[in-house]
């Protein structure tokens, strides 16, 4: 039997425990859960505290996707994260998550595509199974955004979360990956962007002053863009994997806003039963949102053997991409 395949064995999430709901922001800035709720779809969304890192949040989802497939860490032959908030500028957070796992001597590195992190890294530890590279890939989406936040700022304060989720990724005989379509465009930047801290304007006392090292975005022009791409970068992987629309179970888009999802459905024909949103509980998590809304999902029981999922996203990059996925039991 030839095990040149790659099939999901385990999954995992997890969330801080301080929650903020809109009306906790109704204190601070001048909107009201009635507004945000219905330009984002967000009525909660969870904060790290001050002790808690990417790191953590990752390890501890990370944690729960080895539990949930009855694996100890050391089956895993690498750890992946995809993020844009790690720890440290370096070493890389997943370096920090295999230690915090026990197996500080494993292959580790990191995605840093925002929060279109995951399904890259789904692409990439894929490929790196099905050419016979690793058995086994941890990997996790994991996202402190709150640390990165103007939390005066109502444009973005209201928008983002903290969160983590897993995958473990395992070669097999049945090949669960159907395709893959990326796609990334670095021309403006400044549509959604963090710039300190960086070599085009490193971190010090006057960026901080200017607040150039938290998140800035056009959100009009994000809206915009992101649907377009959303709605082609699924036509496109659905057509590499010789698939129509009718053949999806389940779309699984990036949480960043309802609007955005609900007009991505609304492009692509997909009904409201097959679309999973839990935006209104945790916000935009970035790179943690597909794998976090995959592990409710599965936990719930409502993924079958031989579903076919697909994942999508948009975010800073530009970037965006699409995987169609099948389940296996």
């Amino acid at each position: 039997m030839s095990l040149n395949g790659v099939k999901i064995v385990g999954v995992g999430h997890y969330a801080p425990a301080h929650v903020v709901t809109n009306h906790d922001l109704e204190a601070w800035l001048d909107t009201t859960d009635e507004w945000i709720t219905s330009r984002t779809g967000m009525k909660r969304r969870h904060w790290a505290s001050d002790q808690e890192a990417t790191s953590d949040l990752a390890a501890a989802a990370a944690s729960a996707a080895l539990v949930h497939a009855g694996l100890q860490a050391q089956d895993v032959d690498c750890v992946i994260v995809a993020t844009v908030t790690p720890d440290y500028y370096f070493p890389a957070t997943a370096c920090l998550v295999a230690s915090k796992l026990g197996v500080a001597e494993k292959p580790a590195f990191d995605i840093a595509i925002a929060c279109s992190g995951f399904i890259y890294g789904l692409t990439v530890a894929s490929g790196l199974i099905r050419s016979g590279v690793y058995r086994r890939i941890m990997l996790i989406g994991a996202e402190t955004l709150s640390k990165i936040l103007d939390k005066n700022d109502r444009s973005t304060a209201i928008l983002f979360g903290d969160g983590a989720g897993a995958v473990i990724l395992e070669r097999s005989a049945e090949d669960c990956f159907l395709a893959s379509d990326l796609g990334a465009d670095g021309s403006r930047p400044e549509l959604l962007y963090a710039q300190g801290s960086g070599s085009r304007r490193p971190l010090d006392h006057a960026a901080l002053d200017a607040k150039v090292h938290l998140i800035h975005m056009q959100g009009r022009e994000t809206f915009k863009l992101a649907v377009t791409k959303m709605v082609e970068s699924t036509g496109a992987v659905l057509r590499k994997a010789n698939l129509s629309k009718a053949d999806v179970t389940f779309l699984i888009p990036h949480q960043a806003n309802k609007r955005i999802i609900d007009a991505t459905a609304r492009y692509l024909s997909v009904s409201d039963d097959k679309v999973v949103i839990n935006i209104s509980e945790y916000g935009n998590t970035s790179a943690a949102s597909i794998p976090m809304a995959l592990s409710e999902t599965v936990r719930a029981g409502m993924i079958k053997p031989d579903d076919v999922i697909v994942f999508v996203a948009f975010g800073g990059g530009l970037s965006w991409g699409a995987v169609a996925w099948k389940w296996a039991a």
